[in-house]
Parts: structure tokens; C-alpha cells; sequence
């Protein structure tokens, strides 16, 4: 199988390259800036399947002591490589060029101007298109035996190659939306410059994780925490695919679940063929949660009686040697960066200490995707749509959904809002939105059919705030409880802007919620994107 490395030196966007290139069917895997997976270390000997490496950008500058740094040699007459932005600076920098701090951040829209229309690396691409700049430094003299190949009215050196050494280098970013072309200039270097032929399916990657899985797995036992989620479930099937019954499923209802989530699922999972044990222990939970209003606290508070109640019912299994979870690639880059915007990968995410608990070796089938390719790989396996058009869902519940202490009264009142808001949700239709705006949008390329709302967005939910206010019902006084509703469009959760839902649905939803969920007198609706502000509130 072929592959594009990516080197992360902590661009916010490095993710987003590497779905721009999975876009092009050519498999892409990204690796801290220091951590390139060479063959031998001394030697600094490339790996076969290797086509080709991407410098990402930086929130540091070149010019700072201690700055993430790369060795170019490393790589110059064994692979092409492209530099974007802080890549491209760092590039110019250690081969002779200049990078000195701009008079003006330039960051937004730019025009690019192509100063050789047949360059392959512009191969289809206007003479002039939209470009995004995001960077405080410049380059000023390019590196030696460099060619300019664009510039922008405000930064001459925008573009450049240095055919000598297989290097192209951009101080804009292809990867993002509004780069209007970006996409076919990454295009043009993973396809044309590397020569990677773009055979990386959803069917191959089944095809090729079944065999792996039979082959790791040979005849052990697997035990699987389901969530009712996407992943989860897709990991499930993969499984069972490959082990059939030997595959063992728990799914533990919390208490933190959505309104009826348990019962609805486990009926979801019916007919799917997989072995699925269902535990009931929302009392045990509520109880650990008592008195504890600290977010972090209340993620371990749960995480450690999941871990209880998982390895109780586990134990039940014989012969069980590995456990199995959803972890997807996002979670896998996030635990890995180095000097990058995410050091540590989030509590809730997988459930630490469960597997040393248990003394089971680990087996993750799809800590290679993103989530939409989960979902993709979900529907190539014939789940169920309900399944795969799930929300993400934290996986403290709605613990983290309740601000302050969780109490069962609290966790009623969430629930039921919730539920409200949801389903108005699934019933409100609309117009199909852009590509970019909500993972399911894909299944609706080319029709001109009115969606449900739901599929529109990417998250939505609703918060429990600890504030109660004054408010009138009939002739009485009211002293209640307020609610926040939060829906957000985004690719993968690493940034997300919020929706702009409309009026009369917002209406509609605040109207419903106050007059049948007893204990809330208002209702608001967060306009806050991310970043800054996190998805969820805790």
C-alpha cells in the first residue's frame, strides 16, 4: 500500500491535510515532526511504500530558538517533498534563504498569481485563484537553486520549487476550504510529483482489515465495550466479520444516556448478528457522581465505575485475551503530538487503565480513519443508517451535560429537553447544505431533496446550567432552571462553527421544552464556534 507522510510540526489544520489527501483514495498517515517512521534509524532509510512527505505549518516561527525542526536532507533524492507554510519557511531557512518577521500579520484571502501556467504542480489550476494566508513571518530571499513559481500581491515569494532537489514549497495552505484550488494542487503533488496511484478504497481497507484481524486474533476470545456510537458499532462489525461469535459485546447503560438510548440501541443491534450484552447501572454511577461538580473529576468519577462494571461483566468470559475499542485517528494523532495543539489526548476518548485492569492486549481495527471514512466504511458494511448517522456523543453522557453536581432530578429534566430537541431535529427539513458543512451531506451529492435538519449538522445537544431565573407561568412566579442548545457544523470536531438554525425552529424547540419540561422557564441557543469555545460545555 502506498503512503504520503505527513510531519507535524502543530498546525491546527495538519489533520486536515491528511484528509485532503485520504480524499484522493492514497492512504496518508501523520507522524510528529521528529517521529518520521524511518526504516532504520541510522541509516535514515525511507520505507518502500513511502511516495512522499508534507511539512505542515506551525504556530512557531522559524526564527525562534527551540522551534520544531526537521532535517530536509533527510529526505532530498529519496522522496519529493511539499512545504506548506511554516514548512515552506523552514525549507528556505536551512538551504540558504531568508525568513524575516512581515510588517502585517498576513492571514485571510489573498489573490495568486501562477508565473508559469504549465508549472505541474499548477496543473489545471487558473493563473490567478483565491489562496488562504495564515502566517506573521515571510520568506524574503528564497533558498538556493529555488525557482518562484507564484506570488500574491503582498508576498512575492508565495511559491517556489527547487527541481534539483524534488522540493515544492507554498507559504499559503492548500489543504483548507478556502484555498480555491488547494485541493488540486495537493493533487498534483501526491498523484503527479509522487506518482501514487489513488487505489486506497473503503472495500480494500475492509478487505485488508478482515485478513489482519483473523491473522492477529487467530482463535482468543475479544471483548468489546459498545457505546451505541458510530464507532464502536463499525468497529463491531469489522470484528465480527473477522471472528464471528468469538467477539463478546458489552454495552453498559450509565444513566448519562439520552432519553430511551439504551433500549434503542440495543434494539438497533438486533439483527445485526453480534453477541451484545446489555448492563444496567445507572444507580451505581449516580452514586459516584454525588457531590462532585469538578468537570475533570466527574469524567474520572465515571471512567473509573465504567471500568468496574465493564471488568465485572467481563470477567463472565472465558478465555478472553484482547480487548477491542473504537479509537479513530483523530485520537491517535491527538495522543501523539508533539510541541503540537494537542499534547494529550482527552480523558474521555478511551477508557484509561481498563485494559491493564484486565491484563488484555489491545485491538483497535479502525485507529487508521477519520470519522467520515468510519461512516463510509459503515455503510460499505451494510449497517444500518441509523446507526451511522449518529451525532457524536461524549463519552461521559450527559454528565458532562449537566453543569455542577449530577443529580437523577437534573438528569431528568436534560434528558427530557433533550429528546425534545433531537427529534425536532430529525422532523425539521431543509436544504442540503455545502459539502464541507456536516459529515452525512455526502449521501446527498446531486439531489436537490430537502434533508432533515439532523443530517444537516455534525453535533447538537443540549446543556443544563447551573443558574436558575425569574420567570412568569399563568399568574405564578416561576424560579427555574435554563437550558442551552448547541449545534455545530464541522468535518472531524478539531474546529466547528455554529449552526444558524433557523427562527422558527428555535421558537418552535423553546416553545416545546418550556411548556412540557417541568423545572425550565428559558431556553438559549449558543452562537459560540470553536475554537474558542469547546463542543461541549465541560
Amino acid at each position: 500500500m502506498e503512503r504520503i507522510i505527513i510531519l507535524d510540526f502543530g498546525s491546527q489544520v495538519t489533520q486536515v491535510i491528511g484528509r485532503r489527501v485520504r480524499e484522493l483514495n492514497v492512504y496518508c498517515e501523520i507522524f510528529p515532526f521528529n517521529k518520521f517512521p524511518f526504516e532504520n534509524a541510522e541509516t535514515k532509510s525511507i520505507p518502500k511504500d513511502v511516495k512522499g512527505v508534507i511539512f505542515s505549518g506551525s504556530p512557531y516561527s522559524v526564527r525562534d530558538a527551540g522551534s520544531p525542526f526537521a532535517d530536509v536532507n533527510d529526505f532530498v533524492g529519496k522522496l519529493p517533498i511539499l512545504g506548506i507554510c511554516y514548512g515552506a519557511q523552514l525549507i528556505a531557512q536551512n538551504g540558504g534563504g531568508l525568513v524575516e518577521a512581515s510588517q502585517t500579520r498576513e492571514y485571510g484571502r489573498a489573490e495568486l498569481t501562477v508565473a508559469n501556467p504549465s508549472e505541474a504542480i499548477f496543473k489545471d489550476v487558473p493563473q490567478k485563484s483565491q489562496v488562504w494566508m495564515s502566517h506573521g513571518d515571510s520568506i524574503t530571499r528564497l533558498p538556493e537553486g529555488a525557482e518562484l513559481i507564484a506570488s500574491t500581491p503582498t508576498v512575492k515569494n508565495a511559491a517556489y520549487k527547487i527541481p534539483s532537489r524534488g522540493i515544492y514549497a507554498f507559504q499559503f495552505h492548500p489543504e483548507v476550504f478556502h484555498t480555491q484550488f488547494g485541493g488540486i494542487m495537493l493533487r498534483n503533488f501526491v498523484m503527479g510529483v509522487c506518482g501514487c496511484k489513488g487505489d486506497w478504497t473503503t472495500e480494500s481497507f475492509i478487505e485488508t482489515t478482515v485478513k489482519q484481524l483473523k491473522e492477529k486474533l487467530g482463535e482468543d476470545e475479544v471483548i468489546l465495550g459498545l457505546s451505541g456510537g458510530v464507532d464502536s458499532s463499525v468497529a463491531a462489525v469489522l470484528l465480527n466479520k473477522a471472528i464471528g461469535q468469538r467477539l463478546h459485546c458489552i454495552f453498559v447503560d450509565n444513566g448519562l444516556l439520552r432519553k430511551n438510548e439504551f433500549e434503542d440501541v440495543m434494539a438497533q443491534y438486533k439483527g445485526m448478528g453480534l453477541n451484545v450484552i446489555g448492563v444496567r447501572a445507572a444507580d451505581r454511577f449516580l452514586e459516584a457522581l454525588k457531590g462532585i461538580s469538578e468537570p475533570e473529576k466527574k469524567r474520572k468519577a465515571i471512567g473509573k465505575t465504567f471500568i468496574e462494571v465493564f471488568d465485572a461483566e467481563a470477567q463472565k468470559i472465558t478465555n478472553a485475551k484482547w480487548l477491542a475499542q473504537g479509537t479513530i485517528y483523530p485520537d491517535v494523532i491527538e495522543s501523539s503530538s508533539v510541541k503540537g495543539p494537542s499534547a494529550t489526548i482527552k480523558s474521555h476518548h478511551n477508557v484509561g487503565g481498563l485494559p491493564e485492569k484486565m491484563n488484555l492486549k489491545i485491538v483497535e481495527p479502525l485507529r487508521s480513519l477519520f470519522k467520515d471514512e468510519v461512516r463510509r466504511t459503515g455503510r460499505a458494511l451494510g449497517i444500518k443508517r441509523e446507526l451511522i448517522s449518529r451525532h457524536p456523543f461524549p463519552g461521559p453522557g450527559l454528565g458532562i451535560r449537566v453543569l455542577g453536581e449530577v443529580t437523577a432530578e437534573k438528569l431528568q429534566i436534560l434528558k427530557e429537553a433533550d429528546a425534545i430537541f433531537i427529534n425536532n431535529l430529525r422532523t425539521y427539513m431543509t436544504e442540503l447544505p455545502p459539502a464541507s458543512n456536516g459529515y452525512a451531506a455526502e449521501e446527498y451529492t446531486g439531489s436537490k431533496n430537502l434533508i432533515p435538519l439532523y443530517d444537516a449538522i455534525w453535533q447538537a445537544g443540549t446543556i443544563l446550567l447551573p443558574v436558575r431565573s425569574v420567570g412568569v407561568m399563568g399568574d405564578e412566579r416561576t424560579y427555574e432552571y435554563t437550558i442551552a442548545l448547541r449545534a455545530v457544523v464541522s468535518n472531524d470536531g478539531m474546529t466547528a462553527d455554529w449552526v444558524h438554525l433557523p427562527y422558527d425552529f428555535l421558537a418552535k424547540v423553546s416553545n416545546e421544552i418550556i411548556n412540557k419540561v417541568k423545572g425550565v422557564n428559558r431556553v438559549c441557543y449558543d452562537i459560540s464556534s470553536k475554537p474558542p469555545a469547546t463542543i461541549e460545555w465541560e
